[in-house]
């Protein structure tokens, strides 16, 4: 019988496909045919899809519960985290990899993720194992997945990062996103 992923697995998976996204950006950084700078635009989009679905569901699922049972600070200093990074999304969303702004806002996001990345692995992760049970953890997991599969792709700053507003606008946002996403072949490259 398969088992099923705990939280710590889905989210630690998450960050490490990431990181092959940024090692290939860095590969293409300074390329100038056209195809290396095409390329450079789909992964640049294909971060920004993966880290949005990724932070939705931490901040709908996994952040309310290390509120309640871990530390009300580690939860809000994640989601001040991931406000960043929104935001400097937000404003690489609207950058072509020749724009001279592009490989700044690449660069600030990708000191972002990592010490984001690096905080909860190293404090937020050990943590969870502590205060919650294995089966927890399994379940969490199984919840953060649900929710990235209805997560916006794109990056919405003003969004609200709580529920209820977070657990109400998030769906819709994610619908929009994905058509949006269909029509434009976003994140297909």
């Amino acid at each position: 019988m398969d088992e099923q992923r705990d939280v710590i697995e889905v989210l630690t998976h998450d960050h490490r496909e990431v990181e092959q996204m940024f090692a290939e950006l860095d590969a293409l950084r300074g390329a100038t045919d056209e195809q290396s700078r095409s390329r450079r635009k789909d992964v640049a989009e294909q971060v920004t899809i993966e880290l949005v679905r990724h932070a939705v569901a931490e901040e709908a699922v996994l952040y309310p519960k290390v509120k309640d049972k871990v530390s009300e600070a580690e939860a809000e200093r994640a989601k001040r985290e991931h406000a960043e990074a929104e935001a400097t999304m937000k404003r690489l969303e609207k950058l072509d990899p020749e724009d001279p702004g592009f490989d700044a806002e690449l660069q600030t996001l990708m000191v972002e993720i990592r010490a984001h990345v690096a905080e909860e692995e190293g404090q937020m992760f050990p943590h969870l194992r502590s205060v919650f049970s294995q089966d927890e953890l399994v379940k969490i997991g199984q919840q953060v997945e649900a929710v990235k599969k209805l997560a916006p792709t794109r990056p919405h700053p003003s969004a609200p990062d709580q529920p209820p507003g977070n657990l109400m606008v998030g769906p819709i946002a994610g619908l929009f996103d994905r058509l949006r996403d269909a029509v434009t072949h976003r994140g297909t490259g």
